[in-house]
């Protein structure tokens, strides 16, 4: 990157004009990490992305501290202390490392620039967002600029398939935390001030087998029954208060000629309050079969607890709304039906701005992107939001 001169003096709109002037750097830096592909439960994948990261963020931060927790099946953990000097509390920055997208997906959707687009498997969801902010903090350095305050980095690896592993690592980050920011991709460039809480069941039914043509009367049909408990759970949708219990796959029987003695579903639950999880769970676990000759099983739990929009989480967006238009930024908030690691520590009580990344769409599919006008933008805004004093209580 160029080296700019008033470093410390530089208002707004001129920190954004550096980003801009600086964006073939971020992009080739972006380009970098998400040609290292990491699908989930790829230790080598995302080993190797974790040493990219850590080789920037040394040159990006000198004194930086960078630890390595490996899980096994699922790769490295990785927590980043700087700013250790600064007074307060941390702050705690979240993304992950980890992408759907399994080996070869590059090869469907390459890295490239077109129409204004950054291309690529991961870039979204959220490759990109982590070469950003680790541009920005050598930026920030080099302009004379520093956080505000301490700050914790987790980049977790395992976010895409439920946070097994990396859940207790940020929860421990999170307690020591005096309010987060997470880097996932912004939703139409809407920040994210609150997500849904997620459950993931499967439910099972035993039968009674018997020939469908001999004797069908002597069998008992798991596919029958598992049927008529599909039809009660849509009665515990809720669209008042976003409450959705989605059955999402299903499989049963044996053979055609047989009353089928298994069958199960899966059962995907959203909501939007701890009460409402509660009750969806309480219902499930309650379900009796219509036919006692089947019995039935649940499996599954609660995975992610909402993540609420309180006056905490009001107060840090009215902050972030009011730098943003420092620079003629607007920025807008949103809540959304997915859920992420914000989901835990807002359950903590500390206040989450969610969707912080880059503007862009195609999260999971193979038109994954981001929006190149954006990254000046969003580069600018993180800036300020770290160099800024933030708080809870405004």
């Amino acid at each position: 990157m160029t080296q700019p001169s008033k470093h410390s003096q530089m208002n707004p709109s001129e920190i954004r004009s550096y980003f801009q002037e600086n964006i073939e750097a971020i992009t080739d830096s972006i380009r970098e990490i998400v040609e290292i592909e990491s699908p989930s439960f790829s230790p080598e994948g995302i080993g190797s992305v974790a040493d990219w990261i850590e080789k920037r963020t040394t040159a990006a931060i000198p004194g930086a501290s960078i630890e390595r927790k490996f899980a096994e099946s699922r790769g490295d953990h990785l927590i980043i202390r700087a700013f250790s000097d600064k007074p307060g509390k941390p702050v705690l920055i979240l993304g992950h490392t980890d992408t759907v997208h399994p080996f070869g997906s590059t090869l469907k959707n390459p890295t490239r620039i077109e129409d204004g687009k950054l291309f690529g498997c991961g870039t979204f969801d959220m490759k990109a967002n982590i070469a950003l902010f680790i541009e920005v903090l050598g930026a920030m350095r080099k302009l004379g600029l520093e956080p505000a305050r301490p700050l914790r980095i987790v980049l977790s690896c395992d976010e895409e398939v439920g946070s097994a592993t990396g859940r207790p690592i940020l929860e421990a980050e999170a307690r020591k935390s005096d309010y987060c920011f997470i880097f996932e991709p912004s939703a139409n460039g809407k920040i994210k001030t609150g997500r849904k809480g997620t459950g993931m069941y499967r439910l099972k039914a035993k039968g009674v087998p018997a020939h469908a043509g001999l004797d069908p009367e002597k069998g008992a049909s798991a596919i029958l029954e598992l049927s008529k408990q599909i039809a009660a759970l849509e009665n515990l949708n809720d669209p008042s208060d976003g409450t959705t219990v989605t059955v999402g796959t299903i499989k049963g029987g044996t053979t055609t000629n047989v009353v089928p003695e298994f069958a199960e579903c899966s059962i995907d639950v959203r909501f939007t309050s701890v009460e409402a999880g509660k009750r969806v769970e309480s219902a499930l676990r309650s379900l009796e079969p219509s036919d006692k000759r089947v019995e039935l099983e649940l499996e599954g739990e609660i995975n992610r607890p909402p993540l609420e929009r309180t006056e905490a989480v009001a107060a840090l967006f009215r902050k972030t709304v009011e730098l943003a238009s420092s620079f003629g930024y607007e920025i807008g908030e949103t809540q959304v039906g997915g859920a992420s690691d914000g989901n835990f520590v807002g359950a903590l009580g500390i206040p989450v701005l969610d969707g912080l990344g880059i503007r862009g769409d195609g999260a999971h599919r193979l038109d994954e992107h981001v929006v190149v006008e954006d990254i000046p933008d969003r580069a600018a805004l993180i800036t300020l939001l770290l160099s800024n004093e933030m708080s809870s209580n405004a």
